[in-house]
Parts: structure tokens; sequence; C-alpha cells
């Protein structure tokens, strides 16, 4: 399936210059996204595997059902302030200033398997975040599994040693 298809491009959107992939129209189409997590399943077929991590709010769209195709569960990592038990945080850059993603201090145990999963690898910070959470848990991160990775940011730079599997490459 050409999964590329399913993705609207929206020229200038947040800003002038960017074409911004849209996945809601693969969403949508029950058989396209089923498909999607599938071909994501297939592609991590050979890991070990205990949890899928995804950061909010596309990751989650992305590895809770991944997670239960795999039949592993989910640990969802969000911003700042918004899980109701202990948690630890780690600060990221955005374009323009900063932001905080959390995750609950017993949500990953020493040694547990990680795959990562998100709709998109663009410049890497979000998910290099992401990393740093799941390893100061004790977590092992065995692969990345995304929708979308946009080649030309160089995101695999920020979090090199990590498999990287994707779906659609711009």
């Amino acid at each position: 399936m050409d999964f590329k298809e399913y993705i609207r491009v929206i020229p200038d959107y947040p800003q002038p210059g960017i074409r911004f992939k849209d996945i809601t129209t693969l969403l949508k189409d029950g058989p396209a996204y089923r498909a999607a997590i599938e071909a994501l399943k297939e592609k991590v077929a050979g890991l070990e595997i205990d949890l899928v991590a995804g950061p909010e709010a596309r990751g989650f769209v992305v590895g809770a059902p991944l997670a239960i195709a795999l039949g592993v569960g989910f640990v969802p990592i969000r911003k700042s302030g918004k899980l109701p038990s202990e948690t630890i945080e780690a600060s990221y850059d955005l374009e323009y200033g900063k932001d905080k993603l959390a995750i609950h201090t017993d949500s990953i145990k020493p040694g547990q398997k990680v795959l990562i999963a998100d709709d998109l690898l663009a410049t890497g910070g979000t998910i290099a975040t992401t990393v740093n959470l799941i390893r100061q848990l004790g977590g092992e991160i065995v692969g990345a599994a995304f929708l979308i990775e946009l080649g030309y940011l160089d995101g695999r730079d920020k979090i090199q040693g990590i498999e990287v599997s994707s779906l659609v490459t711009y």
C-alpha cells in the first residue's frame, strides 16, 4: 500500500514555506489506518518488545494500536503537568521556545525493552527527549517506529544507535 496517497500535504502551515504532513486523512480511513499499524508491526517483528512508548499526542494514535497489535503494554509520555502520579521530566527545544515531557516513574521497569512509536520523525527533538526519559527509568530502547520520516531534517542524527522504521519518507 502506498501510504503517501493517504497523507494530505498542506502548504504554508503552520507558517510560510512549511509543507505540513497531515495524517488525519490516513486516520479517518479505517482500512488504511489498520494497514499502517500492521505494516509497522511487520517492520518491528524481529525485535523483542515489552512495551511501546509514545509521546503526546499523535504518538498515542500510533503507539497504542501498535502496542495492541504486538500484544504489549503502552506507556504515554505527556506534556508536563498532565500525568497524575509521580513523574520525571525532561526539557527540549521547540522552534520558538522550550517544552517539557513527563513519564510516570513506575511506567517502565529497569531492563524492559521499549519500542518508541510516533507519527513523525522530523528534527528528532521530541524523540531524543523520549529516549532520555525511558533511559532514566532503566528502559532499554529496542527501536523507534514512525508513520512518516522527514529525511531532509536529519532527525536520525539525534537518536543514533536506535533502529528506526518508517512507513513513508519525504
